[in-house]
């Protein structure tokens, strides 16, 4: 029988770029020692792994967490990313080692869909294009009619991945009136299924949902862009590797697609000089769909509920790589 371990003997190394007084206010109340890098950067974690137990990963993707950090991390009882994504996080690594690996399901969702319908109202009416004309001194009045305004009700909406994101997006955009069809590696009970090359074909908004894992890697290259219905527009609220930068910009210069909306890009931030950032047909967005008041209030009662759970010898919720849910401390467990 495993005896229980005093908090204070829990060692918490969080990354996320928060406040350290903002990150003690929400873990000193565990009775745990809480601890950041000294820097920002692959050497800074590293430096920062010995003796603890728990991880909390940083949610920008910055920090990620790879074998070279697992290897580094010898206590390392739970790791905790306080989002959906886990494509920066080495969990073959981690499930060699032991580790359980949880994360924050479903709390962005509602935000970054809002965000998807958000830039397709702005890309359909040449919002963010007129307000550039304006604050030149512009009076675009029958420009944003002439680049093709469109009512959302109208159009036909192809979605790329059925998760819980990709559903409201499928059910904001179906309260418009809009016809919505979906593609996803596993056909869902609610909506409209047509295979890939079909909604690229037909769909007047396409709004990649996907995860980024090796099968969706390169989906949108150029050869599937191709296929998309001439003056369409694109919308990446997943992974910028998904659809490539290359790929996009070229589909938007042959006129293929009339704009894209991007929020993800294949390297982040954004280089200063990528032909992205002068594209009149390209509205820009720096990875924060999902970041709203409501959504990070989410990640991170549901982060310090999991922690919490872990120190207390209770099951944490959401482990993802198919590890136990109780955590114990590695010099605990024999």
């Amino acid at each position: 029988m495993i005896n229980a371990v005093p908090r204070a003997s829990w060692r918490v190394l969080a990354l996320p770029p928060v406040a350290e007084n903002r990150l003690h206010e929400m873990f000193d109340p565990l009775g745990v020692e809480l601890h950041v890098p000294a820097t920002r950067d692959n050497d800074g974690v590293l430096a920062s792994l010995t003796e603890v137990d728990i991880v909390i990963g940083d949610y920008t993707g910055v920090l990620g967490f790879q074998a070279d950090a697992v290897a580094a991390a010898a206590n390392l009882a739970f790791l905790q990313v306080p989002r959906v994504g886990l494509d920066s996080f080495d969990l073959e690594s981690l499930t060699a080692a032991g580790v359980p690996v949880a994360n924050t399901p479903g709390v962005n969702t509602r935000a970054v869909a809002e965000w998807a319908l958000a830039a397709t109202f702005d890309l359909s009416r040449s919002v963010s294009w007129a307000d550039r004309r304006m604050r030149e001194g512009g009076w675009p009045q029958f420009d944003t009619t002439a680049r093709g305004a469109d009512e959302l009700g109208s159009r036909r909406v192809g979605i790329l991945g059925m998760g819980s994101i990709g559903t409201e997006v499928m059910r904001l955009f179906k309260a418009l009136g809009s016809s919505v069809v979906y593609w996803s590696r596993h056909q869902r009970p609610e909506g409209t299924f047509v295979e890939v090359d079909e909604l690229l074909t037909t769909s007047d908004v396409i709004i990649v949902c996907l995860p980024l894992t090796p099968e969706t890697q390169n989906f949108l290259n150029a050869e599937r862009l191709a296929l998309m219905k001439e003056g369409a527009l694109l919308v990446n609220v997943a992974r910028g590797e998904i659809a490539p930068d290359d790929a996009v910009l070229a589909a938007l210069d042959s006129g293929r697609l009339r704009g894209a909306a991007l929020d993800v890009y294949e390297q982040e931030p954004l280089s200063f000089d990528h032909p992205l950032r002068r594209h009149e047909n390209v509205l820009l967005s720096c990875h924060t769909a999902g970041a709203t008041r409501q959504s990070l209030e989410r990640i991170w009662s549901m982060t310090v509920e999991n922690v919490r759970a872990a120190v207390d010898g209770r099951p944490v919720a959401n482990i993802v790589n198919g590890l136990g849910s109780t955590i114990v401390k590695r010099n605990q467990q024999n």
